[in-house]
């Protein structure tokens, strides 16, 4: 064997490994692909873009002119997007060779950041769940009951801050438990699917939502719009850098922060979070090892729903400090994102952090390219779209990149509860 084959051999192989095992490379290549994707879309959508590459045989220079419409077009939309969604280098270094306008700087990343806190607390419930192979499906009906709860806590209870600001997380997560505890029950003693069950508890709590606002003592007094109280100021979560700041970005990061750590405590060395993991990666070893499987299924659905009904109150208390009767519905519905978040993570604690962030920058940013270059909103859907297919189908990612003997095992979804 020659000396260049011994020196080289070890080389491949960290190459081999770096680019067949890593979930993270997949997860980039997929953001990749859908940006590429994105880039497609405005190119084929695009009035300009288009009538200029109709003229490319018009003259001897037109094929290069239609070359640099097209960049520009693309790349102002990607930096509409980025700069509404995280920080323009340009007004950065005015503030900081000036010191003025920080208000201005910091407001699309501050944005982001208000979006993708309760986000990331559903995101991590809906995530504990898949790993213990229950597609809970729920999060956002059970979101908005940790709304609704917080909001009567916040605004009917009238304490220090000390007692008053935990109270009221408290009582969103047990108003998302109690919404969870509903479905376990049904699935652990009768066989229920969680995905009927929990899908159609989305509807029954968006009807309690309307009641609560507009039939009990939680609706603001004095009005008949379906708008709840204002939570006192002693039950909110207030911006992290004071109010005459103009940034929305609240203290409710810290509360998701430390759900990030709870999660990874829990999943990585609490014996029942090891239960869970065992149950959702082979139920009948879990079985035979002597884990009751309707004890984990009915504790696998408080702990999920409890962390969406967290998110729902903290959203509250962060932004509105009142509910109405579109509380998390539509575009808003953070249970429903939750889901592809989970999946783009991993299931992971950390990588569910970096999905959240993802998809609440592409939500911002997507509207900041709208108001900006008239792309529509929806461009920002179709990259997050692809990207989840990508992931979800991680041979898709190793075919179109020719990758090799990828483990797959540990990328793809739990997803053993739905047809047991």
């Amino acid at each position: 064997m020659s000396t260049e084959s011994i020196t080289t051999a070890p080389r491949a192989s960290w190459w081999r490994r770096l680019y067949t095992q890593s979930p993270t490379l997949l997860a980039g290549l997929a953001i990749a692909l859908g940006i590429v994707v994105g880039a497609f879309v405005i190119i084929f959508t695009s009035p300009v873009v288009l009538r200029s590459w109709r003229h490319i045989f018009s003259s001897g220079g037109a094929i290069l002119s239609a070359l640099k419409i097209t960049v520009d077009n693309v790349g102002a939309a990607y930096r509409a997007m980025f700069t509404g969604s995280v920080i323009s280098p340009t007004l950065l270094w005015h503030s900081l060779t000036t010191g003025h306008g920080w208000t201005t700087t910091l407001t699309p990343l501050s944005e982001t950041l208000t979006y993708a806190t309760p986000l990331l607390i559903a995101s991590i419930g809906v995530g504990i769940a898949f790993q213990t192979g229950i597609f809970n499906i729920g999060a956002n009906g059970q979101a908005q009951m940790g709304g609704i709860g917080g909001a009567a806590v916040g605004s009917m209870i009238h304490v220090p801050m000390v007692i008053h600001l935990p109270l009221t997380l408290l009582a969103g997560i047990l108003g998302g438990v109690l919404v969870g505890l509903v479905p376990g029950l049904l699935k652990a003693y009768t066989g229920a699917h969680e995905v009927i069950v929990t899908l159609m508890f989305n509807y029954v709590v968006a009807a309690f939502l309307i009641f609560s606002v507009l039939s009990t003592a939680l609706q603001q007094p004095g009005q008949s719009n379906d708008i709840s109280r204002t939570i006192d100021a002693s039950a909110q979560l207030p911006p992290l850098f004071g109010v005459a700041s103009g940034l929305r970005v609240s203290y409710g990061i810290f509360v998701a922060a430390a759900v990030i750590v709870f999660a990874w405590w829990f999943l990585e060395r609490s014996s029942l979070g090891f239960e869970f993991r065992v149950t959702g990666q082979n139920p009948q070893a879990a079985r035979a090892s002597g884990i009751s499987p309707r004890f984990i299924i009915i504790a696998v659905f408080c702990v999920s729903g409890g962390l969406a009904g967290l998110a729902g109150t903290v959203q509250m208390q962060s932004t509105t400090h009142y509910i109405d009767g579109g509380f998390l519905i539509g575009n808003a519905g953070i249970g429903f994102t939750a889901i592809t978040v989970a999946l783009l993570g991993r299931n992971k604690p950390v990588g569910i952090m970096w999905g959240a962030l993802l998809f609440a920058a592409l939500g911002v940013g997507g509207r900041a390219m709208q108001a900006a270059t008239g792309i529509p909103l929806d461009l920002a859907t179709i990259i997050q779209s692809f990207v989840v297919l990508l992931v979800a189908t991680p041979v898709m990612i190793t075919e179109i990149f020719r990758l090799r003997n990828v483990e797959t095992q540990r990328i793809q979804l739990a997803t053993q509860g739905w047809g047991s």
